[in-house]
């Protein structure tokens, strides 16, 4: 197995210069990183075909949340910026190659106290036929190609990660549609 080392940054995400190590990542280490203020990086990847409909996939049942839905992502490795991480993701876990000037970060959360992280939110477009979908194994076990209405339900229902872990899902379902600058205009990032 090889170790997977996560940048450490600080509370304006400027790097320390420290790494982590994610399997030796321990709620003491998380509780005393987020007392700090110290962060490392997670990414959720959300991918919008010409239909308007998001690419969503199933947890492996082995994982935290196993069987249930959810955007791709994961951490950010040492000396990834948050879009080589958003694509490398998408590519190991489905087997999403999309145009990098497709994507547009859409927002940015400060986890804490839940999680010492910043999670960046990516929205991609991506005109990809399900059948074209590779699944990681150990990763997920299925993809679907999903309507706002449709994941808003599955939320609902329990089949799709908890909403804590999404808060932003009907701020992205609004914005989807729309030109980048309306989304930085809104949120004056």
């Amino acid at each position: 197995m090889t170790t997977e080392l996560w940048d450490i940054y600080d509370i304006n995400r400027v790097k320390t210069g420290r790494t982590v190590d994610r399997g030796k990542m321990t709620e003491a280490i998380a509780n005393d990183m987020i007392a700090r203020r110290e962060y490392h990086i997670i990414v959720h990847v959300w991918y919008k075909n010409p239909l308007g409909e998001f690419l969503i996939s199933k947890r492996s049942p082995n994982k935290v949340y196993g069987k249930l839905w959810e955007p791709t992502g994961g951490s950010a490795l040492a000396g990834e910026d948050s879009m080589t991480a958003a694509l490398r993701e998408g590519k190991e876990e489905l087997g999403a190659t999309p145009d990098p000037r497709g994507g547009r970060l859409f927002k940015t959360l400060d986890r804490a106290p839940l999680a010492p992280d910043f999670l960046d939110v990516w929205l991609f477009d991506l005109d990809m036929p399900i059948e074209h979908v590779v699944l990681q194994e150990g990763e997920t076990c299925d993809a679907m190609w999903a309507t706002k209405e449709k994941i808003l339900e599955m939320i609902d229902s329990g089949t799709f990660i908890p909403f804590h872990l999404v808060p932003y899902v009907n701020e992205l379902f609004y914005f989807a549609d729309k030109p980048f600058w309306e989304i930085g205009y809104n949120d004056r990032s």
